[in-house]
């Protein structure tokens, strides 16, 4: 059995899975000890193996990267993940991030930058690539949503009218359209549809 970066890969795409852990295993310095199809998988595997390096895909069934995240880090502070993702919205790199996970990088992204970054996150360095870091520098920059707005938005994405926001929310039609225009103004959005897109690109709500 080899030493070197001990590594939990998790990703609900078995080719996926197969084709990291083959690129991985390949290497002189890195094993892949476990993989996971969900995020309950990963978080019990991370739990059994306590790996140098978590390798995780963003959406996952059970539960979600981000929330994957969290949980393993508020278990283990110390723990290292590597987010691997097609999903590149502002706000899940933000999220992931800011919740802890020291690196974050696009399936797209060359072998050897995978590889990379595996290396760099096992000794504790954070790692993104040059475009990530860009969104997340830009996330920033945004004016947030509050807990409210979020709820407002997630209805709006369901084509709900003022009124019926209102209704499923107990607040008053005047202010659900009241929330609905701060939302456009944050989202530099002229339309409700516009918004609901903007927000889907950026990864604040997953439709």
């Amino acid at each position: 059995m080899k030493s070197g970066i001990r590594i939990v890969l998790a990703d609900d795409h078995p080719v996926v899975r197969d084709g990291l852990a083959a690129m991985i295993n390949q290497q002189e310095d890195m094993e892949v000890v476990a993989e996971a199809g969900d995020g309950e998988e990963a978080i019990a595997l991370f739990e059994q193996h306590r790996p140098d390096v978590l390798v995780l895909d963003l959406r996952m069934p059970k539960r979600d990267g981000v929330g994957v995240v969290q949980h393993v880090l508020q278990m283990n502070p110390k723990a290292r993940i590597l987010i691997i993702t097609t999903y590149d919205g502002d706000e899940d790199i933000f999220q992931c991030l800011s919740q802890g996970a020291k690196g974050y990088l696009l399936k797209d992204a060359p072998r050897t930058e995978i590889l990379s970054a595996i290396r760099a996150v096992s000794e504790d360095r954070p790692y993104t690539s040059s475009t990530v870091a860009a969104k997340a520098l830009q996330r920033m920059a945004k004016p947030s949503l509050t807990q409210r707005e979020f709820a407002v938005l997630q209805l709006v994405a369901e084509g709900r009218s003022n009124k019926d926001i209102a209704r499923r929310l107990s607040i008053t039609e005047g202010t659900a359209k009241t929330h609905v225009k701060a939302i456009l103004t944050k989202l530099d959005a002229i339309s409700r549809t516009e918004a609901v897109a903007v927000a889907h690109k950026r990864g604040l709500i997953h439709l």
